[in-house]
This record gives C-alpha cells, structure tokens and sequence, in this order.
C-alpha cells in the first residue's frame, strides 16, 4: 500500500503537532466539524464535559427556528448521530443513568427537529430509533426508581406527538420490572378514564367538524392506552392480557390477527394460533376485493407445519405460489417433497411460472430463482408486453442477465428507455443514458454471437 494512501496508519505517522494543524484547518468555516472537534475535546476531559457540551447542544437545537431543507438536513443527521456515538462511547460505559438521562433529552428534541425539516426520507427518524436501541441497551443498567420510570414513560408516551417515544416501554421493560410495569398499567388506566384536563380540550379544540373536543381526547386516550397496556402484556408474556385489547370482530382482521396468532404460537398455544388465522383468513377471502396477506399466509403456515397438517401445508403452499408466483412459498414446498420428486414438481413450476400472466412477476422469480435461461425466454416471447416503468424489477434483471442472455437484457432496458423517452420523465433522463449506454457495452462485449440481434433491439 502506498504511503501516501490516506488511511489511519499513514496519518499518525505525521504525529500530533501536524495533525492537529491540519485539523484546525479543515474545521475553519464549519460549524458542524468545529462542534465535533469541541467534543472530542471534551471527551479527553471526562465523561461529566462531554454531558454538560451535549446539554448545550440539546438547548441551542430546542431554541433553534430555522428551516432545514434536504441540502443541510444530512449534516444535521450527522450531527445527531455524532451525538449519539458520544453518549453511547463516552458516557454509557462509566454512568447508565447518565446516559439515559440524555438519550431521553434527546428524544425530547424530536419535536423542535422535525419541526423544521422533511423527513419523508426517514433519516432524522433513524437517529430517533437508534437513540431508542441505545436506551434499550443501557436501561438494565440503571439504578432508578421503578415507579417513577413508569411515571416518566406515561408522560412522555402521551405527549408524544411524533412518535418518538414508540417503544419505549419494551426498550425499558427490565429497568421497570414486574412493579414498574404494574403501576404503569394502573396509572395508565387511571389517566385514560380521567375527564379531560383543560391543557387536552386546548390541544383538540377546531380539529374535527363532527366530534368536539372532549370526544377526541377520548379517543386518543383509548388508542393510547390501548398500546401501552399491550406492550406491558407483551413484556409480561402475558398473550390474554395483549388479546383482550381486541373485540371478536377485530379479531378477525388481516392487519391484527397474524400478530395475536403469532403470540399464541410462541406461548405453544398452537390449537387457538390456528383458530384465530383461519378465521382472519376466512374473513379475507369474503371480502370481494383481497388482498394477499404474506404475514397472515406465513404465520397460518407455521400453525399448519406445528400440527403435522403436512398434506394441508402442501396443497396452501401450491395454491399460493400458483397465485402469486411466491419464490419463499415454492422452497418450502419443494422442501417437503420426498427426494426425486422435487425436481420433478420445480420444473413443472418453473414451467408455469413460464405462463403466468403477470409478465414482471414471471421474470422476477425466474431470474432470482434463478433460473436465467427461462428469464431469458421469457423476454425474448414477451418483449412488447414489457413495462418500461417497472424499472426497479427490470434494472435488477437485466443486470443479472446480462452476461449470459445479453440480448434479452438489452430488451428489458429498451423499454425503459423508450418508457422515459416516450412518457417525458425528465428525472429519469439520466438513468435512460445509462441504460443506452449498457446497451451498446453488451453489443460490444457479445459482437460476435449477438450483435446482430442486439442492433435490432437496441434500435
């Protein structure tokens, strides 16, 4: 390796005095990486300066008013996340109480922060939930009063307005142990059969044209408690506890009954699992619009795999690959074949893959099976029926493509060219040249077998 590689071997042979000049140079002019160098300073000192620095910083960003576009938004996750690794290096290891006391504040911040950016990218709401991983792994460690913890956690849960605090109690589970999880259950029921406080009627007041205010506050303290009490029972283990938040009815919707049946599994109540998935699944298969439920089918599944419904399993899992085309679905029937006949039953599926209607479907399972020589041919029959704006799937595929079947790659690329081209999609110019471009690298690369075929294509 060259000696002029930068790399951290290479710098600290220019010892203290040059980097430290170097470093007061590259921090002119930013206020981020001046910060950064202020704690690191810091954290030389002890991990009692680099709380009170973080505190200050907690403060300038809660006082703070200004619009943060997408430009600066990265720098401001880096800074939160800098924050982060300081609690979690400096602080964690000497003081859990500490730093929880912190992780906290920082949560707190969540407010002031989104409300001054976009977080349609998820990236301030990352820092967010790696802050609640850090709590999760320091609250063993801390050396709190229980009742109050649980005092703190309903607090913040109900004033939560951007769901910050989501998690907080599995995260602080063991620090609450079975007395702080109990008071939080009697509070919490205490504080949602509470008549609404002033404080709440003010924050709902105009919201809805039809429910007044106090209907809302209601409203939002049932939902809210509803959550808490299910993630104490979950804590508990107690799966009772977590259902009796459900109605019958509710009981037997695609979005709640696979995470109930799922519970019932793991308590080994494999019996009542079942019951409830194959109700949820009957209900879904009487709605005149159905959606497939992949979480619903696997955990009806595993309940179907813990009974010795082997023959059962079998025929839901053929039925719902021939559906869907589901790659995980066909495994795990081929895996309860016997030997010899599981090759025998993957061709036939491969060959009816070959056939089904939905084309993109079709390719995806044939090139990530994979099985390159259908994809391939499947192209080549179905070339016009491509959707060019399916360009998540065919950039994939033609990439896998490529180097064995380059003509049918060179296809899937010229429809999303044309696609771009053809629709006006101007943000998608670039990518169009890009794929232009591999077009004419496979001509190139496959001259003599292919090249032929691939001018016609590409043109």
């Amino acid at each position: 390796m060259s000696k002029k590689t930068l790399n951290q071997a290479n710098l600290q042979k220019l010892g203290a005095e040059k980097l430290a000049e170097l470093v007061m140079d590259l921090v002119q002019g930013s206020a981020a990486l001046q910060r950064r160098a202020r704690m690191e300073l810091s954290a030389a000192q002890g991990p009692g300066e680099v709380a009170s620095d973080l505190r200050k910083r907690f403060a300038s960003l809660r006082r703070s008013t200004s619009f943060v576009d997408w430009r600066k938004q990265r720098a401001m996750v880096k800074d939160l996340a800098g924050m982060l690794g300081m609690i979690e290096s400096t602080i964690a290891p000497h003081d859990a109480n500490e730093a929880f006391e912190l992780l906290w504040s920082f949560l707190q911040l969540a407010p002031s922060v989104y409300e001054r950016t976009d977080d349609s990218n998820g990236a301030i709401g990352g820092v967010m939930n790696d802050a609640m991983e850090l709590i999760a792994k320091t609250s063993p460690a801390l050396t709190k009063d229980r009742t109050t913890l649980a005092e703190r956690i309903l607090d913040a849960v109900a004033d939560a307005g951007y769901g910050e605090f989501d998690g907080i109690i599995p995260a602080m589970a063991e620090a609450l142990g079975q007395e702080g999880l109990e008071h939080l259950k009697r509070i919490t029921q205490a504080w949602a059969d509470a008549p609404p406080t002033q404080h709440e009627l003010e924050q709902y007041q105009g919201y809805g044209l039809v429910s007044s205010a106090e209907d809302s506050v209601r409203r939002n303290k049932q939902v809210t408690q509803s959550i808490i009490l299910a993630d104490i029972a979950d804590a508990q283990g107690d799966v009772d506890a977590y259902m009796a938040r459900y109605s019958e009815e509710q009981l037997t919707y695609g979005t709640i009954a696979p995470d109930v049946a799922r519970r019932l599994l793991d308590a080994g109540r494999i019996d009542e699992a079942f019951d409830i998935v194959s109700r949820a699944r009957a209900a879904e298969d009487g709605k005149s619009l159905r959606m497939f439920r992949y979480d619903l089918d696997a955990i009806y599944e595993d309940c179907l795999e813990k009974q010795g419904k082997t023959d059962e399993l079998k025929a839901h899992l053929r039925a719902t690959f021939e559906q869907t085309l589901s790659a995980p679905c066909l495994r795990k029937y081929l895996r309860l074949l016997p030997d010899f006949e599981d090759i025998e039953a993957e061709e036939a599926a491969l060959d009816f893959a070959e056939t089904y209607p939905h084309l993109g479907a079709a390719i995806s399972l044939l090139a990530n099976w994979p099985s390159h020589k259908r994809a391939a041919r499947v192209v080549l029959a179905r070339a016009e029926d491509l959707n060019g704006d399916s360009y998540h799937l065919l950039t994939t595929a033609a990439d896998t493509l490529e180097a064995e079947h380059p003509l049918a790659a060179t296809l899937m690329r010229r429809a999303m060219v044309l696609d771009t081209l053809q629709g006006g999609k101007s943000k998608r110019y670039r990518y169009a040249a890009r794929h232009l471009a591999e077009c004419h690298s496979s001509d190139t690369a496959h001259r003599r077998l292919w090249r032929p075929s691939l001018a016609c294509a590409v043109h």
